[in-house]
């Protein structure tokens, strides 16, 4: 992840993908927070990701860990470049947004879920 300074932190679909699948060292596994509306996350979603929509998000980012790395999501990347750069000001330091979002998540033939989430679903762990 070697950003130009003064850029957010960022990473392609793979790689968020290979961290989210348990490519990284075990106990530092990422969550990924999707900043998506819920009629969004309703029509389709990545298994395991937790929602704190745009909407909500100046209110609900305090309840974000600190204690892991956290994977940042949109449609397209620009909530989510937002957000990240939010929550690299507000003193979180392991926060990358995923470039593309779910639209090139989708374009890469990752692995995604649709229709109404179950309960819990999208619940921050």
């Amino acid at each position: 992840m070697t950003q130009p300074p003064g850029a957010v932190p960022a990473v392609d679909v793979s790689e968020a993908a290979d961290r989210l699948g348990g490519g990284a060292e075990a106990g530092n596994d990422p969550l990924l927070v999707d900043v998506r509306e819920m009629d969004e996350f309703r029509d389709v979603r990545i298994e395991g990701a937790a929602l704190v929509p745009m909407s909500q998000f100046a209110l609900r980012h305090g309840e974000l860990p600190k204690d892991r790395p956290l994977l940042v999501m949109c449609a397209g990347g620009t909530r989510s470049a937002a957000a990240t750069a939010f929550l690299l000001r507000s003193g979180w330091t392991d926060v990358a947004n995923v470039d593309g979002g779910i639209t090139a998540w989708q374009r890469a033939g990752l692995p995604v879920k649709t229709g109404t989430p179950e309960p819990g679903e999208g619940d921050l762990p």
